[in-house]
């Protein structure tokens, strides 16, 4: 009989992951995506579950007890994989995986290092990023995502190029300024050609790590462009790998 493994996803990492794990014969593969973006990175193999859990303990039943949900057996693995910043889900299964004794492993893309030619303020949250272009930013490239333009909303003196993959809600506060919805890759051509045709003085952008965005930080570099870098939340002490290989290798050991 085959095992369960669970993938918390929504990235590239994770749909690569799905593949790889479904081609073990031991292995049945579920993803689960958080449903956030209109868009997501959706695996091409197994089975997938859209929507939220309700929290550890949703997490936790849903573990252990999936006949509710139509299926006859719990959940063997748990991988999370989801995007470095999803700090909650993170910590949500974290808790559940340990209390329901499931082998749990968090696949975390290395995060991007600073290295010289680079301009970057380090800052803990958007609210600190938002306060760090007080006075010194007068045109900048936001690209954070949608779900935290409004902390940047009452900065009425800066003109913000705001980079997203689905729009804002509908009546959320967003900044002074022109969105454009598009997922990574980038080019360094396409991320240097952008930062000079907006005339833009300040990047904000979160350490999420890989190259699908990391042009336009090389474009900074080369341009003299500060960045406003937002650290990543901190996650638990959990077992952890950098890559699918990584991944692959740790189910394997689980067989």
């Amino acid at each position: 009989m085959k095992k369960r493994l669970l993938i918390l996803g929504g990235t590239g990492d994770a749909a690569e992951l799905a593949v790889r794990a479904s081609q073990i014969a031991e292995i049945e593969v579920v993803s689960s995506l958080a449903g956030r973006t209109q868009q997501p990175f959706t695996p091409k193999t197994g089975s997938v579950r859209i929507g939220g859990f309700g929290g550890a303990a949703g997490l936790a039943a849903f573990l252990l007890d999936r006949a509710a949900l139509g299926v006859d057996r719990p959940i063997d693995f748990l991988i999370d994989a989801t995007h470095p910043f999803a700090a909650q889900i993170s910590a949500n299964a974290a808790v559940a995986a340990a209390e329901c004794n499931v082998p749990y492993l968090m696949l975390v893309r290395p995060a991007w290092e600073r290295v010289e030619g680079d301009r970057w303020i380090d800052v803990a949250g958007h609210s600190e990023a938002a306060r760090a272009l007080l006075g010194q930013s007068q045109r900048v490239f936001l690209t954070i995502g949608r779900q935290e333009l409004a902390a940047f909303a009452g900065l009425d003196a800066i003109w913000f190029l705001m980079r997203a993959i689905d729009p804002p809600a509908l009546n959320s506060p967003i900044p002074n300024g022109k969105l454009l919805l598009a997922r990574g890759p980038f080019s360094l051509e396409e991320e240097r050609q952008l930062l000079l045709e907006y005339e833009i003085d300040t990047i904000v952008s979160k350490n999420s790590g890989g190259g699908a965005t990391y042009a336009k930080i090389v474009a900074a570099r080369e341009l003299g462009i500060p960045v406003v870098m937002v650290q990543r939340p901190r996650i638990a002490d959990v077992e952890q790998v950098a890559d699918v290989e990584g991944a692959i290798a740790w189910l394997v050991k689980q067989l």
